[in-house]
């Protein structure tokens, strides 16, 4: 017969073995670790993805206007009678078909000099959109002046899908009401032609 020393030893070894083999047993720790790391890493490529879709709108915008304003720089968009309406066409056209041209706003300003133009904003004091320059249907030439003038052209759009990306606090809209406003812009002289 044993002695009961010996039974009990028996009895408290596999309770330790129990605990120790709980604490030492690994299986699923990826899972705990890949819930830890997901986390930020989904925000992070998020944050890429928001921050490439960003600068490819922005990018096209600015090449849009830069595409369209030559017509006017070199005089052609005052021979052929283009339309504010027209221009905006255009530059929706240059910029890609993913841009909502019903949304973009085109503001025209022009001056003898470079002290004689001024900027303006996008949006005003209640953070609305301010309406394009003209009427579609006005002639550009009624907006850029003539040969050898300053014109400055700027771009709004109202880029929603920023509200997707809001934590990246994008554009000029910083309190996450309405759309965040991308602006494009070109400032030149005219050329001489007649």
């Amino acid at each position: 017969m044993r002695s009961p020393v010996c039974f009990c030893r028996r009895l408290a070894a596999p309770r330790r073995s129990r605990v120790s083999g709980w604490l030492r047993n690994e299986r699923g720790a990826a899972a705990i670790e890949f819930a830890i790391v997901a986390v930020p890493l989904l925000l992070f490529m998020l944050g890429i993805v928001g921050m490439g879709l960003y600068f490819f709108t922005s990018s096209a915008l600015d090449h849009g206007v830069e595409a369209a304003a030559r017509k006017i720089r070199t005089g052609e968009a005052q021979k052929d009678a283009l339309t504010v309406g027209g221009f905006k066409d255009l530059v929706c056209a240059e910029a890609g078909s993913y841009i909502n041209c019903n949304k973009l706003r085109v503001h025209i300003d022009h001056g003898d000099t470079w002290s004689q133009i001024s900027p303006q904003p996008c949006v005003d004091e209640n953070n609305n959109l301010i309406d394009s320059t003209g009427d579609a249907d006005d002639e550009i030439a009624d907006y850029t002046g003539e040969a050898s003038q300053v014109v400055l052209i700027t771009l709004c759009y109202p880029w929603d899908l920023a509200q997707a990306f809001s934590f990246l606090k994008l554009g000029t809209k910083s309190d996450g009401s309405g759309p965040v406003v991308l602006e494009a812009s070109t400032a030149f002289r005219t050329e001489p032609y007649s």
